[in-house]
């Protein structure tokens, strides 16, 4: 059983956070964030699936490799990312710096960077960050790092939970930044996450695989995969639970449902906070044949512009989703392919519904949360995505990013 907690990034015990103001942004906010373990721990991560991987996801991804992480060091405001050897050089000298401050070797650290593509670090900044961060860490430190790594976020997104694991009390933890560039194929956003559950690496990695599936590589906000993301998990093992070794354990199954927990409503508060959003949209396609077939279904309708502004102006234009659903690649048949949104059925076995009322379904999408629910009528199997809509204030946004 899951119990929600207080405490942010560092309610497991033997982390420490901190986030500071490095002069990185323009508009005075923290920019620099540092996470801790005090002790070991076992890390795992997922990376932009992006070619153009930003240098710190570059350099991040050999540290993770070893499956042994201590601390995470993040900064906002410039990317890192299309800055070709001096960046690659930079985001090592991140991790350098950070090592050096906590006694650390250089690959026990992980490197993030978010902002704006095509600019350089400014090294001297981040250095003196480094520094005043390492110095900051505090198990109260956790609102100051969830700070440090947001841009256009409009609200944090951090979230703590408490279970048992094989009779001992284990805390999970994580936060989260993302809005706009939003569409995982792991992961687009920036998550970090910690417990002091004891679980060996190699079987961390097969966890955290297993719940961005179902969570961060189901949401989209606007179709685009960004070069800097990362989801990564440190793991201390300081609430004393036998090491979980095996992902055929009872033990295993109850820590993935944790790190899935927190994957979720993670990844859903991204969607909630997408750059304009003002609905928060889950679809679910029921009846597929596979699974596959079912989140390209739901992806195409979560990722269709038309879609998306539809709801945005409440037009109760329902055909641009079955159009979506058509071009997604998944196996359709028409004839046996239904729509309902929110309880309204609008369509069955592909015509649309007798008696449907236009008035009603305008009604439904002058909601905040929405659902959509198509049934492939071909199979067993089924997906569920999250999005937004698409609103003025998104194109705003987008328009003027770096102005």
């Amino acid at each position: 059983m899951l119990t929600k907690i207080t405490g942010g990034i560092t309610a497991p015990q033997g982390f420490t956070a901190a986030g500071v103001h490095a002069g990185i942004k323009k508009n005075g906010k923290t920019d620099i964030g540092m996470i801790y373990s005090k002790v070991p721990a076992a890390g795992a991560a997922m990376y932009t699936t992006n070619k153009m991987a930003a240098a710190p996801v570059i350099v991040s991804r050999q540290a993770s490799d070893r499956g042994k992480i201590r601390a995470i060091v993040v900064n906002s405001g410039c990317a890192n990312a299309c800055t070709g050897d001096q960046g690659l050089k930079d985001a090592k000298t991140m991790a350098h710096e950070a090592a050096k401050a906590l006694n650390l070797d250089d690959c026990e650290v992980l490197v993030a960077s978010t902002g704006v593509i095509g600019v350089s670090l400014p090294m001297d900044k981040i250095k003196s960050g480094i520094a005043q961060a390492a110095a900051a860490l505090s198990e109260t430190g956790h609102e100051q790092a969830l700070a440090a790594i947001m841009t256009t976020d409009t609200f944090p997104k951090a979230c703590a939970y408490e279970f048992n694991l094989g009779g001992k009390i284990c805390k999970i933890a994580g936060i989260a930044k993302g809005a706009g560039m939003i569409h995982p194929n792991m992961a687009t956003m920036l998550c970090f996450i910690t417990t002091d559950a004891a679980i060996a690496p190699e079987v961390l990695k097969q966890a955290l695989n297993q719940a961005a599936e179902l969570s961060f590589n189901m949401i989209s906000v606007d179709g685009d995969t960004s070069t800097n993301d990362m989801v990564a998990v440190l793991a201390n093992g300081q609430a004393g639970n036998a090491l979980i070794d095996s992902a055929g354990s009872q033990t295993y199954q109850e820590f993935y449902t944790a790190l899935r927990a927190v994957c979720t409503e993670l990844a859903q508060l991204i969607v909630r906070d997408g750059e304009g959003a003002t609905k928060f949209l889950e679809i679910n396609v029921t009846g597929a044949v596979s699974f596959a077939d079912a989140k390209l279904a739901a992806m195409a309708i979560a990722k269709s512009p038309l879609v998306k502004t539809a709801f945005f102006g409440q037009d109760p234009n329902w055909g641009r989703i079955l159009c979506a659903v058509g071009y997604s690649g998944a196996a359709t048949q028409p004839d046996k392919t239904s729509l309902t949104i929110g309880d309204l059925t609008i369509v069955v076995n592909g015509q649309g519904a007798v008696g449907f009322d236009t008035a009603k379904l305008k009604e439904v999408m002058a909601a905040k949360d929405i659902a959509i629910t198509v049934d492939l009528g071909l199979g067993e199997t089924s997906a569920t995505v999250w999005t937004c809509d698409f609103s003025y204030e998104y194109v705003k946004i987008n328009g003027e990013y770096t102005t």
